[in-house]
């Protein structure tokens, strides 16, 4: 009963008119990019996404994968193998990846487009090929060419697919707990034993064969301790030959499927790794470097997943509400309205809010999506050195922001679009409890969104001291919406909340001494800057979405001064622009009351407050 159509206006309007994607075609890699071959590539992905993807998503989830364990295969639900061949039939897994190993070559930032929709479209089934991304591009920075000649052209093809083995049984964020162990053979390989959890697509039926990156610790009394200890190893289930036609079987084997909450069309396993063959992949003890190649890509993609399932439950909240009638409008009272009968639920105020709050952030997050991945396009190709180098501070501060406030949206807004159909909501055969299910892990895994926070405040903002590239970026774009003629109260409000940030960080790292006036000390200071770290993460959120509302906002004006019958498109984003300024973008002031009283509260209590013990208080009056 679902329904998903791809936001192609919008998507359109981001890439060609606010972001002019087109212009990346002043690399010799993409010179052959222009507004007509962006605009064929989202219409065919679109279609995918509509006619094969989505009919699959109810049907995979209610039938879920299944798990032989003797032996010890895992099928995916009926029809994800068919639709996976079109996948690769279409050339899209290698879409962005380099020619020299049979890619498409094309930038990141359309990638991220056929991303969120094949998110909305089917989660599930894009977990598959999007974690293969991760493995090629970890293979691409740090592999040998032996290994990049062999294992690349597959993964790009899509006849093999990755996954990324970091999570055991013990520990999860703390990657330094790490039992799994390598012992050397002698021969250039190593023989990886231990249990990893939680391993999307671990195993499955879609491809020949699937290259596990598994972290682990090399059995050798050289290795380092804790996390600097850690070496990466490339783990296939089968073991190619020279030409690269898989092999003998290897010794890695899916121990169960997790059985979970939500993503049940994707296989999440358990894999038990028996004295597998595995290769190092760059230096030994330098796994988290290039493991991290992959979790910063993961965690792009989670925040896709958060956006691509806030814009089908939007979508389908949004055809509930104009379809369903109950009550009379608030103001439109008496005999007469009620001669006219019952309104489509869209005119009653807590529905508008709640569909235009879903909205407003939605069509934010997707012009900071898209902005930040043209950024990687940049920090990729270009050849200046500070337009290289400022691009990737962009990326690398938005990262936990992508991952973290996205996915915390997408939990709400699925949540929103249940409430706006009622009891419906709660059914299945309506879809957005499923979405809703959906939604929950992304706020959990590739770091959960508490650790986005730290990353962020840590070492983002102070270790790195990101935030001014991106404040004069802001400064920059705010000095054009007024010569655009944009809403000076728009332009204040964001004015305003980045020079409170930035101040607030400027005392932080005074504090810390990281600054030319500080006289303190990091460690003194990570207390407060971690009971503060959510709240620096919402602030810079809300803050980077009103950013992208002025870009927007600026390019309209633009548009409108050029053409006074511009459609009504341009009007809308107007109106849902006010609504973000108004509504949304003032929640800022409660995260930094937050701010301001302090850490003290949050580490006051003793552990032993926390229980609630079993004792006498209250038989007796004291």
């Amino acid at each position: 009963m679902p329904n998903y159509k791809a936001p192609l206006d919008d998507m359109r309007f981001i890439l060609n008119e606010v972001l002019g994607v087109s212009k990346l075609s002043r690399f010799k890699e993409f010179e052959t990019l222009d507004d007509a071959a962006i605009n064929s590539f989202l219409s065919e992905v679109a279609k995918m996404s509509e006619d094969v993807l989505f009919p699959l998503n109810q049907s995979g989830d209610h039938e879920g994968c299944k798990h032989d364990r003797d032996n010890k295969t895992v099928t995916t639900p009926k029809g994800f193998k068919d639709a996976y061949q079109q996948f690769c039939q279409a050339g899209l897994p290698g879409f962005s990846s380099d020619p020299k190993y049979g890619g498409l070559g094309m930038p990141i930032v359309l990638n991220t487009a056929l991303s969120e929709m094949f998110c909305s479209a089917n989660m599930s089934f894009g977990m598959y090929p999007g974690l293969s991304h991760g493995a090629y591009n970890a293979l691409y920075e740090y592999g040998t060419d032996a290994q990049k000649d062999l294992y690349l052209p597959k993964i790009v093809s899509g006849e093999w697919t990755g996954t990324m083995c970091l999570t055991e049984p013990h520990c999860g964020t703390d990657l330094a707990l790490i039992k799994t162990k390598a012992i050397a053979t002698g021969d250039g390989s190593y023989k990886i034993s231990g249990t990893k959890i939680f391993i999307s697509a671990g195993e499955h039926d879609l491809s020949q064969n699937i290259v596990h990156l598994v972290l682990a610790r090399i059995d050798d009394p050289s290795t380092p301790p804790g996390i600097k200890g850690i070496s990466l190893f490339l783990v296939p289930k089968f073991i190619p030959d020279a030409q690269g036609a898989p092999g003998a079987r290897n010794n890695v084997y899916c121990g169960r499927i997790e059985e979970k909450m939500g993503i049940h069309a994707n296989s999440t396993c358990e894999m038990n790794f028996e004295g597998a063959s595995g290769w190092l992949v760059g230096e030994a003890h330098k796994g988290m470097r290039a493991m991290f190649v992959m979790m910063n890509e993961a965690r792009l993609g989670v925040g896709l997943q958060g956006l691509g399932l806030s814009e089908v439950a939007y979508q389908n909240g949004l055809a509930y509400a104009l379809d369903r009638k109950q009550g009379l409008k608030i103001d439109d009272m008496g005999d007469e309205a009620a001669a006219r009968g019952a309104v489509p639920i869209i005119a009653h105020a807590d529905v508008r809010r709640e569909l235009l709050t879903a909205k407003a952030q939605i069509e934010a997050s997707r012009m900071l999506a898209y902005w930040s991945s043209l950024q990687l396009d940049i920090a990729h190709k270009s050849k200046d050195e500070r337009e290289k180098t400022r691009a990737k501070k962009l990326i690398d501060l938005m990262t936990p922001i992508l991952k973290a406030h996205l996915t915390d949206n997408a939990v709400d807004h699925t949540n929103s679009a249940m409430q706006v159909l009622g009891g419906h909501g709660y059914i299945k055969e309506w879809g957005l409890e499923q979405y809703n299910r959906d939604a929950r892990i992304t706020r959990i895994y590739e770091g959960t969104n508490a650790i986005q926070a730290l990353d962020l405040i840590g070492r983002k903002i102070l270790k790195e001291n990101l935030l001014p590239v991106y404040l004069q970026e802001v400064k920059a774009d705010l000095s054009a919406a007024r010569a655009a003629g944009v809403s000076r109260a728009w332009i204040s409000s964001v004015a305003r909340e980045a020079a409170q940030l930035g101040r607030l960080i400027w005392r932080l790292r005074m504090r810390a001494g990281l600054t030319r006036m500080g006289v303190g000390k990091m460690g003194a200071v990570m207390r407060d800057a971690a009971g503060m770290s959510t709240d620096v993460l919402k602030i810079l959120s809300l803050v980077s979405h009103g950013h992208m509302w002025i870009k927007m906002a600026t390019t309209v004006k633009r548009v409108q001064k050029s053409n006074a019958a511009a459609p009504t498109f341009y009007t809308a984003k107007l109106k849902t622009a006010d609504f973000y300024f108004s509504k949304v973008m003032p929640q800022t002031a409660a995260h930094f009351a937050n701010i301001a009283a302090g850490s003290d509260s949050v580490y006051a209590p003793e552990t032993d407050d926390f229980v609630h013990a079993q004792t006498t208080i209250g038989e007796k009056t004291l």
